[in-house]
Parts: structure tokens; C-alpha cells; sequence
């Protein structure tokens, strides 16, 4: 015999009473609430994650920056320049003489000057202003060099290519350079070096 009627509950089940589907909705609501909000922030962290992954991506393949550009080594950036021979001027001793010269730093951070020297063993140098100095880029600097003569027999006669040592720093480096001063320098040594010996002391 068929026909249509009332489901019947399968073996193992049965069938909802009156308001028991109605209250299992009841219970099972709080807990879809909790999965709804925890995917929400799931899907958040995901997104958050492509989006630092794709920025980090981006920073990766973007062109490199060109590095900033290098401090130049002191003695590339100061020159010493000779001025005049001031040999005679008021208050020169007895056995020495004096001379100008220009310091200028051409670019680059303020270079000190930290010695002031010659290669000769029968000469001492001072210095004013006296060492250590700064010269800044743009503003050179008159410096006045007295030689002492402190033993004749140990200075040359007719100093040819004489020089200065100087020990320059910046904040790059630390260098000890010897500066040529050029043929009038090299005229007004020899010259005061025979006037300061021409007593034959030493």
C-alpha cells in the first residue's frame, strides 16, 4: 500500500518535540556568533599578512639608493699656499726668521692641524696660533711659522725642495702629508738660514 504521510524518524532518531528546534537555535546562537567574529579576525590577520608581505616585496625589488657621497682624506681637501717671508719683522729672534702661509680646505668637513714640523735636525718651528687649529671650508687661514736655528752645522746651505710636515685629521682620517712650498720659499729658507748663521754660532 503507498501513499504520502508524516516522516517518520529513522532508527536511532527521533523527532523534535514542540519548541525544541526553536530553543536549539536558542543555544547554537552564541556559539555562531563566536565563529563569525573569530573568521572575521582570521580573514584580518590573512589580509594583514599579504599586505606586509607585498610591501616587503616591494621594498625588496625597488632600485638601490646611491650611496652618500664619500668624505674626502684631509690632505685631498687642504692646500698650504706660501705667502711671504716676514724674516726682520718686530720681535724675530736672534737665530730664526719667519714666514706666512695660507691654509684653505677646499670641501668637505673642517680639517685640524695637529703638527706643524720640518725634516731638518737643526731647526725647530712654532706656530701661530699654535697647534692643534681648525680650518673650515670657505674661510682660509693665515698661519705665521717662526724657525729657530739651534745648530748651524746641521742645516742645509741651500735648501732646494724643503718642505713642511703637517698631521691633518678630519672626520675621515688621520694623515701626515709633506707640503712643497715652492722655489720662493725654498730662496727665503736658504736666505734666512744664512743670515741666522752668519755669526758662525753653533
Amino acid at each position: 500500500m503507498s501513499g504520502t504521510g508524516p516522516l517518520e524518524p529513522g532508527e536511532g532518531t527521533r523527532a523534535w518535540e514542540a519548541g525544541e528546534w526553536e530553543a536549539a537555535q536558542r543555544r547554537r546562537a552564541p556559539l555562531a556568533a563566536l565563529y563569525a567574529r573569530h573568521r572575521r579576525a582570521a580573514l584580518a590577520a590573512a589580509a594583514a599578512v599579504i599586505a606586509v608581505a607585498g610591501g616587503g616585496y616591494l621594498w625588496a625589488t625597488r632600485p638601490p639608493q646611491p650611496p652618500p657621497p664619500q668624505v674626502p682624506y684631509p690632505a685631498q681637501a687642504m692646500t698650504i699656499s706660501y705667502l711671504r717671508d716676514a724674516a726682520g719683522g718686530a720681535g724675530s729672534p736672534g737665530r730664526g726668521f719667519r714666514f706666512d702661509v695660507l691654509l684653505s680646505v677646499d670641501a668637505g668637513p673642517p680639517v685640524t692641524v695637529s703638527r706643524v714640523g720640518q725634516p731638518y735636525a737643526g731647526l725647530r718651528l712654532t706656530t701661530e696660533p699654535r697647534t692643534p687649529f681648525r680650518t673650515k671650508a670657505g674661510s682660509p687661514r693665515k698661519i705665521t711659522i717662526t724657525m729657530h736655528v739651534t745648530e748651524c752645522g746641521k742645516v742645509p746651505k741651500d735648501a732646494g725642495l724643503p718642505f713642511l710636515e703637517v698631521t691633518l685629521r678630519n672626520t675621515r682620517a688621520m694623515q701626515n702629508q709633506s707640503f712643497i712650498l715652492g722655489r720662493r720659499y725654498a730662496q727665503h729658507l736658504s736666505k734666512g738660514l744664512k743670515v741666522a748663521c752668519s755669526n758662525s754660532l753653533g
